[in-house]
């Protein structure tokens, strides 16, 4: 996680997910005071996990 940088928001294509009230409040905790949105910061968590598991 040493590498991981919180993303600018981009495009993307709509997508229902639901989370844990608790992941949620970490997430929004995390991007507070960021120019990054909670979709972002999700997708860019992701691209970095799948990147792990290479």
């Amino acid at each position: 996680m040493a590498n991981f940088k919180i993303p600018a928001a981009t495009t993307s294509t709509p997508k229902s997910i639901r989370f844990p009230d608790t992941v949620i409040n970490r997430v929004e905790d995390a991007i507070k005071g960021t120019d990054c949105t909670f979709s972002a910061f999700v997708v860019a968590s992701v691209e970095n996990a799948l990147s792990e598991m290479e």
